[in-house]
């Protein structure tokens, strides 16, 4: 799903090139009333009006998750495909994003970088400021913990609660609804936030503070980003000497090598059916999006004055698989830059 383009992100949208369906969220100005619908597979008692802001590969199934749940969502996302497609679900899409949280006691956001978040909450359509005392924002992005802590900050300053929850678990967790989530904020504010996100995830972790749910994110991807490309190289070596790239994996993953990716996410073609490699590597998790996260993760090493020469190593593996023109294929694509031709 190509991204859509915004003048003041133009700069940042050349560079990363984010598979994703979502850029920029300034709020129209005209605000069209829609009112919250109520899906009656539940009681009513369990009912919460939720806005979910952000309908792209993870974002929009989250939010027919809670749709399903019988939570009453109202969605928004700049991109037409992606409120058609939530549409079809049932879901009701609102006009705009002010729109979406009107009424709202819970409103989620999955968006795609920094920029995007402060965007939406602080920028020039300061939706923040369209939230009364009390609403409770949930964000799922996968940003800086800065970002994260600055949102936070002006959110508690008009009494609105704020948490940060960025996801694992890939476009086949958000559909089955099996997420892990860590969450940074208090634990008072996580406690409101746990049923809505146990009907999108199988594991929430408290990680501490705001921002703290950030951090844990970036350095399970940096390592998820390492252990994929290693994971390539081992098969390409295999496959290089003849062997059966199937039986290789199967080996692997019931030796030491074992890992998430030889379970879950095989990145050589035909090996696991439901991977996106035996799909040519379409949907799933976009190597630009692991790009980004990988420059956060050096970001914050560089910060706090950590090593991560594995973090740095992967970072520039992906950048020059982007540049190789793979930035919107999924992130196991990085087998490419080892497989011989």
């Amino acid at each position: 799903m190509g991204p859509t383009s915004a003048p003041r992100f133009q700069a940042f949208l050349a560079v990363t090139a984010l598979s994703t369906s979502l850029s920029s969220y300034q709020i129209h100005t005209k605000t069209v009333p829609l009112p919250f619908h109520h899906h009656n597979d539940i009681q009513e008692q369990h009912s919460m009006k939720i806005a979910f802001i952000g309908l792209g590969n993870m974002g929009g199934p989250m939010a027919h998750n809670l749709h399903k749940a019988g939570h009453e969502v109202r969605a928004f996302d700049l991109s037409q495909p992606a409120r058609d497609k939530l549409a079809a679900d049932g879901v009701p899409i609102a006009a705009d994003a002010k729109a979406a949280v009107a009424g709202a006691e819970v409103v989620i956001s999955m968006l795609p970088a920094s920029q995007h978040v402060e965007g939406l909450f602080l920028g020039a359509g300061e939706l923040l400021a369209q939230l009364p005392a009390g609403t409770l924002i949930i964000d799922c992005s996968t940003i800086a913990a800065a970002t994260s802590r600055k949102v936070a900050e002006a959110a508690k300053a008009k009494g609105v609660a704020f948490i940060d929850a960025p996801v694992s678990g890939g476009t086949g967790g958000a559909i089955a609804g099996t997420l892990t989530f860590m969450v940074g904020g208090d634990a008072a504010d996580l406690e409101r936030a746990r049923p809505v996100l146990e009907k999108m995830g199988a594991n929430i972790f408290h990680a501490g503070s705001v921002g703290a749910g950030q951090t844990a994110k970036i350095c399970n991807n940096m390592l998820l980003g390492i252990l994929m490309a290693g994971t390539s190289e081992a098969i390409a070596l295999g496959v290089a000497n003849g062997l059966d790239p199937k039986v290789l994996s199967e080996i692997m993953r019931r030796s030491s090598g074992g890992n998430w990716a030889l379970e879950k996410y095989n990145p050589f073609p035909g090996v696991m059916e439901t991977a996106p490699a035996s799909k040519g590597y379409a949907g799933g998790f976009g190597t630009d999006l692991m790009l980004k996260d990988l420059g956060l993760a050096q970001e914050n090493a560089m910060a706090v004055k950590a090593a991560t020469p594995l973090g740095g190593m992967a970072r520039n593996l992906y950048a020059a698989h982007s540049l190789a023109g793979h930035g919107g294929l999924d992130f196991s694509s990085i087998i490419k830059m080892v497989q011989k031709g």
